[in-house]
């Protein structure tokens, strides 16, 4: 698939945009699709639109834009594509439920027809549709045991109903349409470039702004964690050697408790950048009302994405990458800056959808 033209939707978000980075490497030709909502950051990707302005284009295009997808795969004449866009944040999913189901599945269902019909007028050997998904489309487990690709689903809020719903899509547009497609489930994603809504990086920016670090109940639930580099390595090879139909889970053997990964935040920005006052960056861990439907506990069995792809962790200790992903947001002061912005535009996005639900 190397040197051939492939579209990525959700390229200027976190994940998007390393996945865009190690498919630059890889000299795939990358169309970028994205709406550039509130995480979605052209900030992310300009220094891959600017480095390689022959082989990477930018398409601001929302996916629920059916004509407007229509067009981008008459205009590109893609040879594959990974999909990544999405709403993702679980506690917005809860206060605005409906943006997730309008991007997360009718912007899969626009993408999946979309990817048909091109097919249908335009044979391609091929094409292959990597939908990237969650682990949490398979609920919750107990204190042992992992999720793998035979994990039943039981998605307990909007956000993973609404992944759980698009992962089913595509399945389906695989078994009645022919459809080639390959899934992805990873685990929670951690690194540079992350929305600072979700737990390390907010956890980083609150503690070196000097503010409250809020922890959901006692901080007890437990989440593997990926780096998000490892994540995509690991996408660019289900994209390139995984079966049709298949699905490859992608977990990063770092299991950690909430109140663990602050804590350790915490201590490493104590010898990284100490407090003004001395005090310990723990001191301002303060714990709050617990999210509704937490779950417990996540982690993932990835031994099919090692065997048949050959999946490996540069990222082997979670510490060490926790550290380099501290020093990324010490280093990037302007990223940082220019995200008061942003967080108001979320916000008031969020209680539009609110309103609107």
């Amino acid at each position: 698939m190397n040197k051939k033209t492939v579209f990525i939707t959700g390229a200027a978000g976190f994940i998007g945009s390393s996945l865009l980075k190690e498919a630059l490497k890889k000299k795939y030709k990358c169309i970028i699709i994205d709406k550039l909502t509130y995480a979605g950051r052209l900030e992310n990707i300009e220094d891959s639109l600017e480095e390689n302005p022959d082989q990477v284009h930018f398409e601001k295009v929302d996916i629920c834009d059916f004509p407007k997808i229509q067009n981008l795969f008459k205009k590109y004449q893609p040879d594959g594509m990974i999909h990544l866009a999405a709403e993702s944040h679980v506690d917005n999913s809860i206060s605005g439920p409906r943006v997730f189901v309008e991007t997360n599945i009718m912007g899969t269902f626009n993408l999946l027809e979309a990817s048909r019909e091109y097919l249908v007028s335009h044979p391609h050997s091929e094409f292959r549709f990597l939908h990237v998904s969650t682990d949490e489309v398979f609920g919750e487990l107990g204190e042992t045991g992992f999720f793998s690709e035979s994990t039943p689903y039981h998605p307990h809020s909007p956000y993973s109903a609404s992944k759980a719903s698009s992962d089913h899509l595509v399945r389906a547009w695989n078994r009645t349409y022919g459809l080639p497609v390959v899934i992805t489930n990873c685990s929670n994603n951690y690194g540079p470039r992350q929305f600072p809504e979700k737990l390390i990086p907010k956890t980083i920016l609150n503690a070196i702004s000097d503010q409250a670090i809020p922890v959901y109940g006692k901080g007890l639930n437990v989440r593997d964690w990926i780096h998000v580099d490892d994540h995509s390595r690991g996408v660019l090879l289900a994209f390139e050697k995984g079966q049709t139909g298949e699905t490859y889970c992608l977990g990063g053997r770092s299991e950690r408790r909430n109140i663990d990964v602050v804590n350790a935040i915490c201590e490493i920005l104590d010898q990284k950048r100490p407090r003004k006052d001395g005090q310990p960056y723990k001191k301002l861990i303060q714990f709050v009302e617990d999210r509704l439907g937490h779950d417990a506990r996540y982690a993932i069995d990835d031994n099919k994405a090692q065997k048949d792809l050959g999946f490996i962790r540069d990222y082997q200790v979670f510490e060490k990458g926790l550290s380099s992903t501290i020093d990324w947001y010490l280093n990037n002061t302007n990223w940082v800056q220019s995200l008061a912005g942003t967080v108001a535009k979320s916000q008031s996005t969020l209680q539009s959808t609110k309103e609107k639900s």
